[in-house]
C-alpha cells in the first residue's frame, strides 16, 4: 500500500497502472488482485487505514496525557511527525479520495471527523470560554497548517518539525482567550 500511495502522490491515480504498482512492489500487476478487486479498492485501503491509525493515535495520546495542556502537546507533536513522516498520504488524500469507493469515502471522512472531534475536546478542556464550532474552525485550519508539508517542507527534518510546532502552537492558541495564555509543552 505503501507502494501505491508514492505511485499514486507523484503521477497522479489515473496515471498509474495495477501493472505499475506491481512492478513497484516487485510483483506482477495482476497478482494485486488476489488483495485487491482494483485499484479504487487499493486506494480506498490506503485512505481508511490512514484514517484508522491517526485516530487511534490521537486517542493514544490524549490518554496518556497529563492535563489538558499536555494532550494538546502530544496532538501536535503527533500530527506533526505524521505529516512529516507521510507526505505522500497527505497529497493521495487531499487529491485523490474522489476516486475512492463510495463506502471508503465515507468511512474516511467518518474517521477524520472523529480525529477532529478529539482535539474539540482538548481545545474546549483547555479555554472554558471556547465554543466548539471555533475549536473546530482551529483545528481545521491548524491541521491545514501542518498538513502543508508535501509543499512547504523545505527546511531539514528537525528544523520544520520545530517551525511547524511553533507555527501550530501560535495558530490554535490564537483560536480562544484561555489556550495561548497557557503553557504548552
Amino acid at each position: 500500500m505503501d507502494v501505491a500511495a508514492e505511485l499514486f502522490a507523484e503521477r497522479g491515480f489515473h496515471r498509474v497502472t495495477v501493472d505499475d504498482i506491481g512492478a513497484a512492489a516487485g510483483v506482477s500487476g495482476p497478482a494485486l488482485y488476489h488483495h485487491f478487486s482494483g485499484k479504487e479498492e487499493l486506494l480506498g485501503e490506503i485512505l481508511v487505514a490512514i484514517s484508522e491509525q491517526l485516530l487511534a493515535g490521537g486517542k493514544l495520546r490524549v490518554a496518556q496525557a497529563t492535563d489538558p495542556a499536555d494532550a494538546l502537546d502530544r496532538l501536535l507533536q503527533f500530527h506533526i511527525a505524521f505529516s512529516l513522516s507521510r507526505p505522500a498520504l497527505i497529497t493521495v488524500h487531499f487529491r485523490e479520495l474522489v476516486h475512492a469507493p463510495d463506502a471508503d469515502r465515507r468511512r474516511v471522512r467518518q474517521l477524520q471527523g472523529e480525529y477532529v472531534e478529539q482535539w474539540v475536546d482538548v481545545l474546549t478542556d483547555l479555554d472554558a470560554s471556547l465554543d466548539r464550532t471555533t475549536a473546530r474552525a482551529a483545528t481545521h485550519a491548524a491541521l491545514g497548517l501542518m498538513n502543508s508539508t508535501p509543499y512547504s517542507a523545505r527546511l531539514g527534518h528537525g528544523a520544520m518539525r520545530q517551525l511547524l510546532l511553533r507555527m501550530a502552537r501560535a495558530a490554535i492558541g490564537s483560536a480562544g482567550d484561555g489556550v495561548d495564555g497557557r503553557q504548552v509543552g
